[in-house]
């Protein structure tokens, strides 16, 4: 008797979550749309926020959130799986996500690009007092080379291999952000690598307790690197940006990407993408680093295919896109 009781239960559940499934989507007025960020302590959480307030407020019945995630090989990978449908990524690890590279071990991703967001440049922080000015310096070390399934561990780990630093020649903690900023601060690591836009606020926090060094590349070095990876560029921090780094640091700079689900109806990515574009100057609002969040720079460094719904709103605006970002 029980086990009928049982059976009749089960029976009656799945008609139940077949009827929900069956007219859920044409009952629910509102679409939700996950963006996967990063870490609190750098760029793309604020960024990730402020592109969900315009979309929540912009286009119809859209409710967007920003979800804090461990940054850019995980978000590749939760956009893939639908977990998330936008994710922020560093273009290097969107083009091994979509084409199955590195940490993807085989595995294209469903993936394609929507908006290009702005630079990061690679900011290996340590303290004065350290006495490390050099890279290679760092074997031997304790270092924070950026939280797993990060983009910084991603640029950390390519730049290691580049020059010829072997990844167990060092103690690699492997944390966030401002947990990075805080050990450099506690001196339980002596280096610290952030993947990131300028200005960001754990590098700032812990300029104004400490005195810092921003560790610079050689030409060589760059050179190296470049050959590495080709999403790479020389590049040069502005000296100025935090306290006691007056002047510039020659580093390496990658650009990031919005990349968003394959699958995505081409009509709400298009609203996504027009509503971004046309209200940029709420972007900026929250970081200087939305200068760079335009539809001109979608097709000028756009590293994988753009998403159906990107290309329909760049030809209306009468951008060209090359054949080489057609989906």
């Amino acid at each position: 008797m029980q086990k009928l009781s049982t059976k009749i239960f089960l029976l009656s559940l799945v008609t139940v979550c077949s009827v929900l499934l069956i007219s859920g989507p044409a009952m629910a007025g509102t679409q939700f749309v996950s963006i996967g960020t990063g870490g609190t302590g750098g760029i793309y959480y604020p960024y990730g926020g402020g592109v969900a307030e315009i979309w929540t407020k912009y286009v119809k019945d859209v409710k967007a959130v920003a979800e804090v995630t461990g940054a850019s090989v995980e978000n590749v990978k939760l956009a893939h799986k639908g977990e998330t449908v936008i994710g922020e990524v560093m273009g290097d690890v969107a083009v091994a996500g979509f084409n199955g590279l590195s940490k993807f071990k085989g595995k294209k991703h469903d993936i394609l690009s929507m908006a290009i967001m702005y630079p990061n440049l690679l900011q290996v922080v340590t303290l004065k007092k350290s006495g490390i000015t050099d890279i290679e310096q760092i074997k031997g070390k304790k270092i924070s080379s950026g939280s797993p399934g990060s983009g910084t561990n991603f640029m950390s780990e390519t730049v290691f291999k580049a020059l010829g630093i072997p990844l167990d020649s060092y103690n690699d903690s492997r944390l966030s952000f401002t947990e990075t900023a805080n050990a450099l601060r506690d001196g339980t690591i002596d280096a610290g690598f952030w993947s990131v836009g300028p200005g960001t606020s754990s590098i700032l926090d812990l300029a104004t307790t400490h005195d810092i060094h921003i560790i610079s590349f050689t030409p060589e070095q760059q050179k190296k690197i470049q050959a590495a990876n080709e999403e790479y560029s020389a590049v040069d921090l502005a000296g100025g940006v935090y306290r006691g780094v007056d002047n510039s640091v020659p580093t390496i700079g990658v650009w990031n990407v919005m990349i968003c689900q394959k699958s995505l109806n081409t009509d709400l990515v298009y609203n996504l993408v027009k509503a971004l574009f046309e209200h940029q100057d709420y972007l900026l609002k929250i970081h200087p680093s939305a200068s760079y969040t335009t539809a001109e720079n979608a097709v000028k460094y756009s590293p994988i295919p753009l998403h159906p719904g990107t290309v329909k709103y760049l030809k209306e605006k009468g951008i060209e896109v090359p054949a080489g970002l057609m989906p």
